[in-house]
């Protein structure tokens, strides 16, 4: 770990020669990827690692962009325990184009508006941060102190998903509690500012002239789930808060609830702080509404027959329509809308029914564009374009380290 005196070793300052190692670490998943230093950093292999904390995690990689997935089933308590597995995928192509810096996904950056040089301040700041996502902040520092005991010559840049929405008004900040809480960092801050930031990029690059300045809601739709508006490049509003546990159900964690469920639930049922905590962060979404799964193709399969899993489709689709007329008003009318992630990228008749009721804005789907999973999926004629688009948090997170160790900017 540097101080903050570092100073970029000559194998990282803009050679052009070596690999970035990209990390992001999920609750229970970690993602990888490897790419070569380039004036675009190109992918040379991906992967994950899933179920941690089982005796049967699962390890799959891809070698390039469209090779063909291996996998192998290993066993890793946390995610400090899954670094060996992924550096002996990895070793390999080390061995031909050296390790030169590490980017890791943070999910909270507080006050930090880009990204960072990992020094002492900023793991000071990060674990004083960790109070306010203990899902996923505590795994991420620890990976970060890992990797610093084994390369303690390597730079490594934290990335955060907050960063995208600090250009957000004043009045889409406040929670509306007693003011003296602010001074301490409570706040909506917003999430999934680095898959956020790829779209732009995307859309800048392939869309309409001037499509990208246009007012649009970015809906990420997967594991997670959160919309973002945004005019004129910058972000406005999104539906996530102060943690990633706010705004629409997602697949195990609740979106917003009534504050008064708290008390209600520590009264009638003794539930404690952590219990409440487990349960909007893992045991609620589709998951609690269906009893059955949290991942909407399982719920798709069983709806027909299981009015639980039609319950969690609908209120999914019912929220995430709800927010697009929300941030719609917040934006002042909207001229694009994204659909994007697991659920966004892969799931028609999702999208389908989310759309359905929003003509009024000038949403028309195509349904044969949709079906197909069209780059665009809206009518010739409607008003809002609708655009499906893959994002790739990873390639933004090796863009990020590779512009903070000073390679040319794109």
């Amino acid at each position: 770990m540097s101080d903050d005196r570092t100073v970029m070793t000559d194998s990282s300052s803009g050679s052009g020669f070596g690999s970035i190692l990209v990390i992001n670490g999920g609750s229970s998943t970690l993602k990888f990827a490897l790419f070569r230093i380039g004036a675009v950093p190109v992918r040379e292999l991906s992967g994950s690692i899933d179920r941690i904390g089982t005796p049967n995690g699962t390890l799959t990689w891809v070698r390039g962009d469209i090779g063909t997935a291996e996998r192998r089933t290993i066993t890793a308590s946390d995610h400090v325990a899954c670094l060996e597995p992924l550096l002996a995928c990895i070793k390999d192509h080390l061995a031909q184009i050296p390790l030169v810096a590490i980017g890791h996904r943070v999910v909270h950056g507080g006050r930090y508006r880009e990204p960072q040089l990992v020094t002492t301040v900023v793991m000071e700041e990060l674990q004083r941060l960790s109070v306010y996502d203990p899902q996923h902040l505590p795994a991420e520092i620890e990976l970060i102190r890992e990797f610093a005991r084994r390369y303690p010559h390597l730079p490594q840049v934290a990335c955060f998903d907050t960063t995208f929405h600090s250009s957000m008004p004043r009045v889409a900040c406040l929670l509306p509690i007693p003011r003296r809480h602010e001074k301490s960092g409570l706040r909506r801050y917003g999430f999934h500012g680095l898959s956020y930031a790829f779209l732009m990029k995307e859309l800048a690059r392939f869309g309409k002239p001037g499509e990208a300045n246009g007012r649009l809601i970015l809906a990420h739709l997967g594991n997670g789930a959160s919309m973002a508006a945004v005019r004129g490049g910058q972000s406005v509003d999104t539906t996530m808060g102060f943690t990633p546990t706010s705004g629409m159900p997602m697949s195990r964690r609740s979106g917003d609830l009534d504050p008064g469920l708290v008390a209600y639930l520590a009264r009638t049922e003794g539930m404690s702080v952590d219990q409440f905590h487990a349960m909007v962060n893992t045991e609620s979404g589709l998951l609690g509404i269906s009893e059955t799964s949290s991942d909407m193709r399982d719920l798709l399969k069983r709806e027909q027959h299981d009015p639980r899993a039609a319950d969690a489709i609908a209120l999914f689709c019912y929220q995430a329509k709800k927010w697009i007329g929300a941030l719609t008003a917040a934006l002042g009318g909207l001229d694009t809308l994204v659909f994007t992630a697991g659920i966004g990228e892969h799931s028609p008749v999702i999208r389908a029914r989310i759309c359905d009721g929003l003509e009024y804005l000038g949403v028309a789907l195509d349904h044969t564009r949709n079906e197909a999973g069209a780059p665009v999926i809206s009518k010739d004629n409607g008003r809002v374009t609708v655009r499906v688009m893959h994002t790739d948090e990873e390639s933004e997170i090796a863009r990020s380290v590779s512009e903070r160790l000073g390679e040319p900017k794109h």
